[in-house]
């Protein structure tokens, strides 16, 4: 039997640092760490250090070139291609040994789960997932989500189920096992005529043998944590349930929030930590309580990400903070030195109720007709029925 949790961390992932005022900061994850830390969290809890993925590691989902053109881009300048050197994804120093390293971190968590030492296992820095084979997108060097999957089917683990939380599609991943019926990917993302990558819709299945492993369940903008929910409620369990994972893998994006800056979901960190513990509920019920937790978006650094992500934490450790919980005022002091007038947040709640109603059929929400199309798409595959709302 493994341990509860294992939490993989050090601080030399703050190294993946894509520059001055990009998105994309690391000062969330330090944030997050902290916050855990001073609510007694992570008390007790013997974090493991990472090492660099190989580069045997890394081929299983990147091309060589890619590998080539990465390693070669911070003395080549600006000309190497592969979607390197944009606003994006800016060319920094040690940029191969910092993106390996993310990588390497999401393996030695997989680590933990497929050799039975742990059933959950987290890596915050992870979640990279728009890296696609050949190129980087999105704040996003190499994948270490695929990465991670890649190496725990070469460990022999048959079923994979990845199901990302964040408000842009997981267009990376899906792509890398798009006709793999080996691994089930399932998004919940803003809908892809409102926001980039512009892919996700609910047509989009899978391939040949692999029919019915894509889901995909675009919401509208100005989605809140009731709706949010409910689609969740109406798709995830019963396909989850269907495909039978080993092991589940999730993309904890904590972008789909309200404040977020660069997309226009409406969850609250309620609804977030909401979401969480219905990730463990599931991981419990489908995956025989195998859970692999990686970080991903997030772009409100003071306010949003550390209080989702030690939320995450809390949820992983079997450890649920009350939301009323106050923000301690160490972490307060050391926070607003960083966040130049920003208001931080004084609790861990925004006061907000996360409950929902059950999807019982089409109505007037656009929410509920996102829900039908994606039903109407892959419940058939997996033997279930699209209409029926126990299903």
């Amino acid at each position: 039997m493994g341990s509860q949790c294992a939490v993989v961390w050090d601080e030399s992932v703050l190294d993946y640092d894509l520059g001055g005022h990009h998105p994309l900061h690391p000062i969330r994850l330090d944030l997050t760490m902290r916050l855990a830390r001073s609510l007694g969290v992570l008390d007790g809890v013997e974090v493991l250090e990472p090492g660099p993925a190989t580069e045997e590691d890394l081929l299983r989902v990147h091309t060589p070139e890619f590998l080539e053109a990465v390693r070669a881009a911070p003395l080549a300048g600006w000309e190497v291609g592969h979607g390197l050197g944009t606003e994006d994804n800016p060319i920094f120093d040690r940029m191969h040994e910092a993106a390996a390293l993310i990588s390497g971190a999401s393996i030695r968590a997989a680590e933990q789960i497929v050799s039975g030492r742990a059933d959950r296992a987290v890596n915050l820095a992870g979640g990279l997932h728009h890296a696609m084979a050949d190129r980087a997108a999105g704040f996003c060097i190499y994948n270490d989500c695929s990465v991670a999957i890649a190496w725990m089917l070469e460990q022999g683990v048959e079923r994979i189920a990845y199901l990302d939380i964040d408000v842009h599609h997981g267009d990376g991943v899906q792509a890398a096992f798009y006709d793999d019926p080996r691994v089930m990917t399932i998004s919940l993302h803003q809908h892809p005529l409102t926001l980039w990558p512009g892919t996700g819709f609910s047509t989009e299945i899978g391939s040949g043998a692999a029919d019915g492993t894509a889901v995909n369940i675009p919401l509208p903008p100005g989605t809140g944590d009731a709706d949010w929910r409910r689609a969740f409620h109406a798709v995830v369990p019963s396909v989850l349930a269907a495909f039978r994972p080993q092991v589940l893998v999730t993309q904890c994006g904590a972008d789909a929030h309200r404040e977020d800056p660069l997309a226009d979901l409406s969850k609250t960190v309620d609804g977030q930590r909401a979401t969480y513990q219905d990730l463990r509920e599931l991981a419990d019920s489908c995956a025989g309580g195998k859970w692999l937790a990686l970080g991903g978006g997030g772009y409100s650094l003071f306010r949003v990400v550390p209080r989702a992500w030690t939320h995450l934490l809390a949820t992983l450790l079997d450890r649920d903070l009350d939301p009323e919980t106050t923000v301690p005022e160490d972490w307060m002091a050391h926070a607003v030195r960083a966040a130049q007038n920003v208001p931080l947040p004084t609790s861990m709640t925004d006061g907000a109720d996360p409950s929902y109603e059950r999807w019982t059929g089409v109505t007037a929400s656009s929410v509920d007709t996102s829900i039908r199309d994606t039903r109407h798409a892959v419940f058939p595959l997996h033997g279930l029925d699209p209409v029926d709302s126990r299903d």
